[in-house]
């Protein structure tokens, strides 16, 4: 045995199409093993170089095959058998002899990690290519009449939320907790009654994939769980039996996982500070301590002393041994190569990097059968005098020490002890049961696996060719396509399992009626409509609201989130021409988007593009929520708000898709940035799986994501205050309207901005301290200050209200003090801004920015009435429709155009401008009715100099005072001499 480092390979992909759209730059570049990754932010400095095994291009130099097959047509580009011989062939090598090993694919949602492992169509990726591999070496054994006997079985598991979901057996999991990780001391961690299938073929591990994925595609589309973040564990269990030379038959086992694992963006960090504890919560705890366990072991092979957090997560369990036992282990980061994902990709490549430093010591799995078996019965005879004895053995390295003990309470040690028996009775069920599965031949395993049944799918498939079906659509391409729902003749019933008859088509989720709809096929005419008023259906995105037709390739959706295609092969062979466009699920969520009211209409920009992205991802995950709000009755309602950086009180950016969550009872609102709501919405979606498995859903309003406290300050409404003036040096005072997130008036605040001296005295007009053109102060120094003064006409609704503010380069914002029990809170804030010097950037802030202040305060809860605290969710949301309709022609506020605030600002300072070219016209008159006074032929440039550039009227009255003194300046009379001496220019 010795040690060996994981072997670690990258592969970046092709620009997808949103990439394509947005024009995204490429910032990965590969040269042999080394992978470099270029900062966009700072495109001429150099690279970032990382050195790895492997560095796979596969992002260009290929084309497209008929059959769809891609094919290199330059040699840097990295095909899916390229990275199956360097990668796959090691780990199917490593399986015939007998050497567990493990591949695992890593990087952010859409970098191309399944493509790798799974691949699509014909572009297999490494789990088809080895099983499939295997079995041809296995056949070419028999082939060669070898006498060691073959065992192949197969299993597939999913970790969503740390509960472990077996994909072969979706029933054997009910609740939230999903099946027990148990620790075996010899083979470490192992999830309890995973369904372990024996397979003789490729074709029926196929199969068995399909069907994993299959009930993987159902339980993600019933709970709406998104796919990216659930890991996947395919695990192939390889033995070779053989008789030595001493008449032993030796079992040589090896155990091949292959991990496909969730999506390893980062939350926004920003959108986490300061948030409460159910935002604090890991939504992806497995990932986060796989960076810790990685980190801790690369420390290790350095040399450090450090504890390995294994046990920190289910993810880390299972995959001990491939991090740090007995194991060879693959690892493949999968790049996007789009400069918008530069520090995801930057994150994945350090995360690499430290991998490949770990080592692991696999050792082969080779033992006599008698051997082994005689192993299970010692160690269950061990725990059998142990539970006997009342004793506790101690399993692997989870026992707590004897300093552990000595700080437990004896209630504490009392249900250590509890948990540790119930460990190890099932520990005796558990060897019990591999002791009978030793004594059965492999064909009597074949045989109850077929009795058994799963798989299946080749009778729908077929079916499918030629007759109406409807398939489903999901956000992940894995899964499209996986569940198909065949339309004979006839009528099909669709709903729920709560039905009183079995429904034909049966659909399970949130918004489903018992009697949601019916589908008839007449002739091969196939119609739909709903079952019931309540049923939610779409058609192309259009509510049903009668029987109609349904067209191939129409789109329907079922409550909020089965998502279908309408495939009818005869419609599609009879005029194919008229059926070309490309069904994917983010064109059937935007045109929901579009029927709801949003812009989805063909856009060039990147931040429109970015906007209609977020509203397909946004919508369908707010129709979830309200969903589950109504099915839980939590009486929160919740809304898509589109806000721009300046109705979030910002000077720049671009906008945002937010949402609004409204308490139907107290009528408080919260705006939530969307980052919030998704972090929220993944706990909505464990509370209702929870309820929906009749296990315990309800939480403190701490840990409830449907509350927010009701001492949480909202943002009431910002000011936009232009700064133009002051680049003038020119004062404003002034009273600015206060807008909402919907741009409607709630109030005006009462702002002054004022130039004034070192000191702090505030300058008037008197002093006359204008400046024609900006760029004159720049190298000088500047002063003003900055009052808000007051705020009239604030909604009743709040109280503690206060302003704030960043001016220029400000990295904390200036606040004014909290006023309670009034809307028309006088806030008297003054604050003083020195700058010794003014640069070209403040200027130009000054000239074009604008200071954004923020109004924020409480929300006054307001006690629900009678008959709203009778109603339930369902009930309120209806009464408002009915409500709006009614009211649709009520205004609900003035609207604020701010294109015309910014007008006005302008306008005050082309009117002081004005004022004072005026003001310099009339000096020049007066300059030259001097002059003309005193019979003057010249004017000295000193003087006119002096005119021009007055900062005010007595200073240019002083240098006019100076024209009738000049003697130099000649005689307009008829004696006039021309030989003057003084230095003067002629402007009469």
């Amino acid at each position: 045995m010795s040690d060996e480092c994981v072997k670690v390979a990258v592969r970046v992909r092709p620009f997808n199409s949103r990439e394509k759209a947005r024009s995204a730059q490429l910032i990965i570049n590969m040269k042999g093993t080394t992978t470099y990754i270029t900062d966009p932010s700072a495109p001429k400095d150099d690279p970032k170089e990382f050195n790895f095994d492997y560095s796979y291009w596969s992002h260009d130099g290929f084309k497209e095959e008929g059959n769809g097959m891609l094919v290199p047509t330059e040699s840097k580009y990295a095909d899916q058998s390229t990275v199956f011989k360097d990668l796959g062939q090691g780990v199917l090598d490593n399986a015939w002899s007998g050497y567990n090993s493990t591949l695992f694919a890593y990087g952010q949602t859409g970098s191309g990690k399944s493509f790798s492992m799974v691949g699509y169509g014909v572009n297999r990726g490494i789990v088809p290519i080895f099983c499939d591999e295997l079995f041809v070496g296995i056949n070419k054994q028999k082939d060669s009449g070898s006498k060691t006997e073959f065992e192949v079985s197969f299993s597939m598991l999913e970790i969503y939320n740390e509960a472990v979901r077996d994909l072969l057996n979706p029933n054997s999991a009910k609740g939230s907790k999903g099946l027990r990780v148990r620790e075996h001391p010899k083979k470490g961690f192992y999830v309890d009654q995973l369904k372990s299938v024996p397979v003789q073929s490729y074709a029926e591990i196929e199969d068995r994939m399909e069907e994993g994925t299959r009930n993987r595609t159902v339980a993600a589309t019933q709970m709406n769980a998104t796919s990216s973040r659930a890991h996947t564990i395919v695990g192939i269990t390889f033995t070779q039996k053989s008789i030595n030379d001493a008449g032993q038959e030796m079992a040589k086992t090896a155990i091949c996982n292959l991990v496909d694992l969730a999506g390893s963006e980062r939350a926004d960090s920003t959108g986490a500070t300061g948030q409460r504890l159910k935002e604090g919560i890991g939504i992806n705890q497995s990932l986060s301590s796989l960076g810790n366990c990685i980190a801790a072991l690369a420390d290790q092979a350095g040399g450090k002393k450090t504890k390995v957090p294994f046990r920190d997560s289910v993810l880390t369990k299972l995959l001990k041994n491939a991090l740090g036992g007995n194991s060879k282990t693959v690892m493949i980061a999968a790049l996007s190569p789009a400069d918008i994902n530069f520090d995801e990709t930057l994150s994945t490549l350090r995360y690499a990097d430290r991998a490949k430093q770990i080592k692991t010591q696999a050792v082969v799995n080779e033992d006599p059968t008698e051997k082994l078996i005689r192993e299970l019965k010692e160690e269950n005879q061990r725990l059998l005098d142990a539970i006997k004895k009342g004793g506790v053995v101690t399993i692997g390295a989870g026992g707590a020490s004897e300093e552990d003990m000595k700080n437990m309470s004896e209630a504490e040690k009392a249900a250590m002890r509890k948990e540790m028996e119930e460990e190890m009775e099932a520990r005796v069920k558990d060897t019990e049961r591999e002791m009978e599965e030793m004594k059965r031949t492999w064909e009597e395993k074949l045989k109850q696996a077929q009795e058994a049944g799963g798989g299946g799918g080749k009778s729908t498939k077929e079916a499918r060719k030629t007759m109406p079906h409807f398939y489903n659509l999901n956000i992940d391409t894995q899964l499209s396509g996986m569940i198909a729902h065949l339309v004979g003749p006839g009528t099909y019933k669709i709903g729920n399992n709560k039905a009183d008859t079995t429904p034909d088509i049966e659909l399970n989720g949130l918004s489903i009626q018992k009697e949601h709809a019916i589908v008839t096929n007449d002739g091969g005419k196939v119609f739909i409509e709903k079952a019931c008023a309540e049923a939610k259906l779409l058609v192309n995105g259009d509510s049903v609201m009668s029987k109609q037709e349904l067209d191939h390739n129409d789109r329907v959706m079922f409550g909020s989130n089965h998502l279908y295609v309408f495939y009818h092969p005869d419609l599609y062979k009879a005029n194919p021409k008229n059926y070309t466009q490309i069904i994917t699920y983010e064109m059937a969520q935007g045109e929901i988007a579009a029927q709801s009211g949003f812009d989805m209409s063909a856009k060039h920009s990147n931040d429109e593009l970015l906007l209609q992205e977020d509203l397909v991802e946004m919508i369908p995950a707010l129709e979830e929520a309200n969903a589950i709000s109504e099915e839980l009755d939590k009486k929160v309602k919740f809304e898509i708000v589109v806000m721009s950086a300046k109705a979030r009180g910002l000077a720049s950016g671009r906008t945002e898709v937010c949402v609004k969550m409204r308490n139907l009872e107290n009528s408080l609102e919260y705006i939530w940035p969307r980052d919030r709501f998704i972090r929220r919405k993944y706990l909505m979606q464990e509370m209702y799986q929870n309820f929906a498995e009749g296990a315990d859903w309800q939480l403190p309003d701490e840990q409830d994501p449907f509350t927010e406290d009701a001492d949480t300050e909202v943002q009431i409404g910002v000011v936009n205050c232009y700064l133009q003036s002051l680049a003038y040096l020119i004062e404003s005072r002034e009273q600015l309207e206060i807008t909402d997130y919907r741009n409607k008036e709630v109030g005006l605040l009462s702002v002054e901005i004022v130039p004034c001296d070192k000191s702090g005295r505030e300058f008037t007009d008197a002093d006359d301290i204008f400046v024609e053109d900006p760029k004159e102060l720049i190298g000088t120094p500047i002063n003003f200050v900055v009052k808000v003064n007051s705020a009239t006409g604030i909604p009743n609704k709040y109280t503690d209200i206060y302003c704030k503010y960043n001016m220029f380069l400000d990295t904390e914002p200036s606040k004014t003090g909290v006023i309670k029990g009034t809307s028309n809170p006088e806030f008297k804030h003054r604050k003083f801004y020195n700058y010794d010097v003014t640069t070209s950037q403040l200027v130009d802030y000054m000239n074009n920015g604008v200071l954004m202040i923020q109004i924020w305060g409480k929300q006054k809860m307001v006690q629900a009435s009678k008959k709203v605290k009778l109603q339930n969710t369902k009930q309120i949301n209806l009464a408002e429709v009915v409500a709006k309709g009614n009211n649709q022609n009520q205004d609900s506020g003035k609207t604020v155009d701010i294109d015309k605030v910014r007008l006005t600002f302008q306008l005050t300072v082309a009117k002081k401008r004005q004022e004072r070219l005026d003001a310099k016209v009339a000096q020049f008159k007066k300059m030259l009715e001097v002059a003309e006074r005193h019979n003057k032929a010249r004017i000295e440039t000193t003087v006119i100099k002096q005119v021009m550039m007055a900062p005010n009227m007595k200073v240019a009255e002083k240098a006019i005072a100076r024209i009738p003194k000049d003697s130099g300046a000649g005689d307009m009379g008829p004696h006039a001499n021309g030989n003057q001496k003084s230095g003067v220019c002629n402007i009469m």
